[in-house]
């Protein structure tokens, strides 16, 4: 296999011990799990600065920081229903955090600073842990000054397995990312500028799949493969054609949907979001198929090639049933939900959408100081985030079922993130969706309008933001309460 694709692999340092409560043990299907056979799961990350060979044809490592010296960190793979301990000891020179992206977790385990935790401090260790309710493709990444620790190569895929996975010829992990480097491969150090917070984001020059540029994908045919898709870039948007072959979703940020094929064939995945596909290897013996990014009009690019060995492992793909058991999501009564409305503003060209859309500013805190400072360029309701303590953007009754119909009243992409909960898309632009797919983060178009709804059954105060890392730092960013 290519070294520039991870497969599943077991962590050295994974160690087996039991204890914990029982929050998983109330699971369907974990009935009988009393909380002293729940077991724990133990790991150590040590984010530092590091280097990393993103270029092998530049012959020479980058500058990066890295959870265990790697790029990605390392792979956790867990099984649904146990228990996540994980001590992090700081070794980067500035406060840094660990959040686990996608999880139903405990809101102090969220690892955000000053709002569900202090920063962790250089040479400082904190240690988090939580059961595992949903399994899934999910990764962990700090929320300390994100844009930059982020965009420097601190990420990680978390993933969770079913108690009954499909069956599959390999489980393939593909985590995303792209990098804004110089000639000698180095990263370019203008992270947080004004452009890019303003516009579409600091998207970069170079793509990567874990950690490195790829020349091909070993395949073989008749080969069936489980790909699990993680876009862990800044700003980047992936829109990925697989050619002649046919990919199959089976699940969205970790959550089993319907198993259908993408829409124009294209699996689109906005920053943070994830995609499980099953991808049937059709190809001919010594073939070579490309896989090709194609959001960006008139900026495709061959990301890596499928390429097929000289003995294929049987002569046709499998007829497996590929459908994934639902998590024990507590589903929304949309009927009777509590309605709610969230517009998001602002960035360039922001008056303008406004204007078009015929809506009107909603009285942006910041206003155009603020955009001349380098911040407050981009609004949630009208009031762009600014310092620790956050007041909330909504607050939802605990227990409750909840719709929340947000309007990107912009020139750009967003792709939405709430933590703590995942939610169901069920409208665009008033049309029902087809398969109200579970999310946690939903892209939005320019000027598009997003239904989502969902039962609010985790308590405190949780975070709401647009996961390209430069528009939340510059304010598109709040806080959901749920109490």
């Amino acid at each position: 296999m290519s070294s520039s694709v991870r497969s599943h692999w077991t962590p050295s340092r994974r160690t087996f011990v039991t204890g914990g409560a029982s929050f998983a043990a109330a699971l369907p299907g974990l009935h009988g799990v009393s909380a002293a056979e729940i077991q724990t799961r133990k790991f150590d990350l040590h984010p530092a600065p590091g280097q990393a060979r993103l270029v092998p044809e530049a012959g020479r490592d980058t500058a990066v920081w890295a959870y265990d010296g790697a790029v990605p960190g390392p792979e956790l793979r867990v099984r649904q229903g146990e228990r996540l301990r994980v001590t992090v000891r700081n070794g980067l020179e500035e406060e840094t955090t660990v959040h686990w992206h996608g999880i139903r977790l405990p809101n102090a385990m969220d690892g955000v600073p000053h709002l569900t935790q202090k920063p962790i401090g250089p040479g400082e260790s904190f240690e988090y842990e939580f059961e595992l309710p949903d399994a899934g493709t999910y990764w962990y990444h700090p929320h300390q000054r994100s844009f930059e620790q982020v965009g420097r190569g601190l990420y990680g895929p978390l993933i969770i397995e079913e108690a009954d996975p499909v069956r599959i010829d390999r489980d393939v992990t593909w985590m995303l990312d792209d990098w804004r480097l110089t000639r000698s491969a180095e990263i370019r150090d203008n992270f947080g500028n004004r452009h890019d917070m303003s516009h579409n984001g600091r998207v970069g020059n170079t793509v990567t799949i874990n950690g490195s540029v790829p020349d091909s994908f070993p395949v073989r045919g008749g080969e069936r493969v489980r790909l699990r898709l993680v876009n862990a870039a800044n700003a980047r948007n992936f829109a990925l054609d697989f050619g002649d072959h046919d990919p199959r979703i089976i699940a969205l940020d970790g959550q089993p949907v319907t198993p259908h094929a993408p829409e124009g064939g294209l699996v689109v995945l906005g920053p943070a979001m994830r995609a499980d596909i099953i991808l049937d290897m059709t190809g001919k013996p010594g073939s070579r198929v490309q896989v090709v990014d194609r959001f960006y009009r008139d900026m495709d690019y061959r990301l890596v090639d499928l390429a097929y060995g000289d003995t294929p492992l049987r002569d046709e793909t499998p007829d497996w049933p590929i459908a994934l058991s639902p998590n024990p999501l507590p589903e929304p009564d949309v009927a009777d939900a509590r309605r709610h409305e969230v517009m998001f503003s602002g960035g360039m060209m922001g008056g303008m959408v406004l204007a078009r859309m015929g809506l009107e500013r909603q009285g942006e805190t910041m206003g155009m100081m603020g955009m001349m400072r380098g911040k407050g360029m981009w609004f949630i309701n009208g009031v762009a985030a600014e310092g620790h303590i956050l007041d909330p953007v909504l607050t939802l009754e605990r227990g409750e079922s909840h719709v929340i119909r947000m309007v990107n009243a912009t020139a750009w992409h967003h792709p939405i993130h709430l933590h703590g909960h995942s939610f169901r898309v069920i409208s665009r632009n008033g049309a029902p969706t087809t398969y109200r797919e579970w999310q946690d983060t939903v892209l939005m178009a320019p000027q598009e309008t997003v239904e989502i709804a969902f039962v609010a059954d985790n308590p405190g105060d949780w975070m709401f933001h647009c996961h390209i890392l430069e528009h939340q730092a510059a304010g598109m960013t709040g806080v959901i309460r749920v109490a």
